[in-house]
């Protein structure tokens, strides 16, 4: 017996010894080549495989490979794909990735092939000029000439000014290490809107203009109305995931109910427009123009609007005014001329004290501000105007935000502001979407019915090894904030869908670990509920009068359906989803191209009564010719 346990013990150690020699360490950092800063969420992939980790703070990763000699792949935002060999013996790594995005916004410049040039001066020509020696800057008139060893560029000065926040793609997080997944609504769709007018101009969109959750929120989906008590509906449903046969995607869904807007309660408004200099041009104040007086034909008699602008100064054009009386707000309106600097920050303080004095128990009382952002005179800074908007919304005041203009549109500005205010922000690009925006969805718009809501998603470790939310980045939230009824979300109007989409990592079969953490010791416990649990959704949502949340919850069972077999609504979130993606240059889009992205969306058109799936498609074929990376 004794014998025979020394050599059991003898065996394992050998099969012990054998499986770590099969898996090494390799440890490394990734800067950005000019800067020599360190780049993070830069994701670290072993080629082919589900291997992979992400670098910290400090652009350091650490992970776990076979021996051997493989190949990785680095991905960031804003920064080309670059490929590493890794040799048998070769454990540390010091990778530097060279960005062709601003570095710098207040220096104005820009990295192209290792040289520094403002970025006021986009590239009109491209000249060989052979192969000197030189390496000079020279500016002649409107013309800048970059010589190099090789090339010179003839540059247009055209400045753009335009100002988005990054976004650090969500990345994949182990189930046994991080069960819980939290996150704040999103129904805003700005971003779209916004991709749609660079792919129209026949540019591409910085890849953080691309919020691929406000893509896939753009489109209308047939989901169905609560029925019970709660304003809103959790939906949950899970196939193959498109961009990556061995994942799958899990779709969570939300439809908040459907009031006749002749039963809302009374609509105090206060339009708020910036006529400054930067607002001038047809795309500017005239659309503006154009979209409040769309809005003023849905004002009934018991609504109030009062109208302010902003310049060098503010002023009132229009005290609180009745809805019945059209003409008199709509000549206010065609008074309106652009012109001077711009003083956004007083003039939402006058709206504010409109609306307080307008404000009552049972109405809803909006700011609505329409500007391109570029605040330069008095209360401008982002925590000056967030401090004011949040004691406002205290209060009971929203503020929406409709974005227009481009060059100097700053649009982490206003999507901050609408998040901050408790309001939806909208980016108008053309009469169209003034159109939807106040007249198809003028309830959603204008009207909440759930407030600072919530979703918290906990998975299954016995089907999920790993997950990530797709989009979302700014709307995260520490898993202790769910409860926390004093934590801000955000809010769904009258008829709103949210769709939000996980790929998931399925637990066992051929699918290698993703390296984040060490494994846990002591999170091993029994699992409560059906075991064909996936996952569990809860929500948390106000009333909007209310001050304390009414928790819902949504089980979903495992299914392994093909993507084609899904519902046709999924289909298309899962190709914008692709679509967004692949303008991000993601890490995370698989195999994914432009043509299955067509392929996807084709099929998933149903009756398409506004044609924007029809837009979409003309939009990806757009993209396909304009982006050669």
């Amino acid at each position: 017996m004794k014998k025979y346990l020394t050599s059991l013990l003898l065996s394992c150690l050998v099969v012990f010894t054998a499986t770590a020699q099969q898996v090494r360490v390799i440890t490394g950092t990734v800067t950005d080549s000019l800067l020599k800063s360190p780049i993070a969420n830069a994701v670290v992939r072993v080629k082919g495989t589900d291997v992979l980790t992400a670098t910290d703070k400090k652009g350091q990763f650490s992970l776990k490979t076979a021996t051997g000699k493989l190949i990785l792949e680095v991905n960031a935002s804003g920064y080309p794909v670059k490929e590493i060999t890794v040799s048998a013996g070769q454990n540390k790594l010091k990778v530097q990735l060279t960005s062709l995005q601003p570095l710098d916004k207040k220096r104005n410049q820009y990295v192209m092939h290792d040289r520094v040039i403002p970025s006021n001066a986009a590239l009109s020509e491209v000249v060989v000029v052979g192969y000197g020696a030189q390496k000079r800057m020279s500016t002649t008139g409107s013309v800048t000439t970059i010589r190099g060893n090789q090339m010179s560029y003839v540059q247009a000065p055209v400045h753009n000014t335009e100002d988005y926040s990054p976004i650090n793609e969500n990345i994949f997080h182990t189930a046994t290490d991080q069960p819980l997944s939290t996150f704040s609504i999103d129904v805003d769709r700005a971003s779209y809107s916004n991709v749609r007018r660079f792919l129209n101009q026949g540019m591409m969109p910085e890849p953080d203009a691309v919020r691929v959750e406000e893509m896939i929120n753009y489109f209308d989906y047939q989901y169905k109305a609560p029925e019970g008590k709660d304003p809103v509906a959790i939906y949950t449903d899970m196939a193959i995931c498109p961009w990556n046969t061995k994942h799958q995607l899990v779709r969570v869904a939300l439809k908040s109910k459907q009031v006749d807007t002749r039963n809302l309660p009374a609509a105090n408004l206060v339009f708020l427009i910036d006529v400054s200099g930067s607002m001038s041009g047809e795309n500017r104040l005239p659309l503006v123009k154009r979209a409040f007086a769309v809005l003023t034909e849905q004002l009934r008699p018991e609504d109030r609007v009062a109208i302010v602008v902003y310049a060098g100064a503010a002023g009132v054009v229009l005290p609180a005014t009745s809805g019945s009386d059209k003409k008199k707000i709509l000549a206010a309106l065609e008074q309106l001329e652009a012109g001077g600097s711009t003083a956004g920050g007083e003039g939402i303080k006058l709206a504010y004290n409109i609306a307080g004095e307008l404000h009552s128990k049972n109405s809803n009382t909006r700011v609505i501000l329409a500007t391109d952002g570029d605040f330069n005179v008095g209360v401008s800074s982002d925590g000056e105007l967030t401090r004011m908007i949040e004691k406002e919304r205290e209060k009971g005041i929203s503020l929406s935000v409709l974005g227009f203009g481009m060059g100097n549109y700053k649009d982490n500005k206003l999507e901050l502001l609408a998040d901050k205010g408790n309001g939806n922000y909208a980016y108008i690009d053309n009469f169209e979407e003034a159109r939807r925006t106040f007249v198809t969805e003028f309830g959603g718009t204008l009207f909440t019915v759930a407030k600072d809501v919530k979703l918290q998603v906990e998975f299954n470790p016995q089907f999920v090894q790993s997950y990530r939310l797709v989009g979302y980045e700014n709307r995260l939230l520490a898993n202790e904030d769910f409860n926390n009824d004093k934590k801000d979300a955000g809010d769904m109007g009258v008829g709103h869908t949210v769709t939000a989409l996980y790929e998931i990592i399925p637990s066992g079969g051929k699918n290698e670990a993703v390296n984040w953490v060490d494994p846990l010791k002591y999170q091993q416990g029994k699992v409560i509920g059906n075991k064909s649990e996936v996952l569990t959704v809860k929500l948390r949502y106000k009333q909007p009068a209310g001050d304390h949340s009414i928790l819902m919850e949504k089980v979903l069972p495992y299914s392994n359906q093909e993507i084609t077999d899904a519902p046709e609504d999924f289909r298309m979130a899962a190709s914008v989803a692709a679509f967004g993606q692949l303008l991000r240059h993601s890490a995370f889009k698989g195999t994914a191209t432009y043509d299955q992205v067509l392929s996807w969306a084709g099929n998933s058109r149903g009756t398409d009564a506004e044609g924007y799936r029809a837009e979409f498609i003309q939009l990806v074929k757009k993209a396909m010719l304009l982006d050669k990376e």
